[in-house]
């Protein structure tokens, strides 16, 4: 999944922290119900969630939209839609 969303979002998060929001990002979009929060914690005060919405097909692709928040000392909040590849990995649409 690179960077997902977040990775975009916060490029100063640590490789533990941004491990940790990738694998909530991969949890949500393929196993959470719709607008279920996936939640992560990362080093000291650093946590998040995300929320994946529902299911959509376009063409031959599964995809969905989700929001990843992120909490330090103002909660920041990106959307964006992934789409499954052919070897089930997830990839954010740009």
């Amino acid at each position: 999944m690179g960077r997902g969303l977040i990775g975009a979002a916060a490029p100063g998060l640590g490789q533990s922290d941004l491990r940790k929001a990738l694998e909530a990002e991969y949890r949500a979009l393929e196993y959470a119900p719709a607008g279920q929060p996936v939640p992560w914690e990362g080093s000291s005060r650093l946590r998040g969630e995300v929320v994946a919405y529902q299911p959509y097909r376009v063409g031959s692709q599964d995809c969905r939209q989700y929001a990843h928040t992120l909490h330090v000392a103002t909660p920041q909040t990106v959307r964006g839609t992934a789409c499954r590849n052919a070897d089930g990995s997830w990839s954010p649409l740009v």
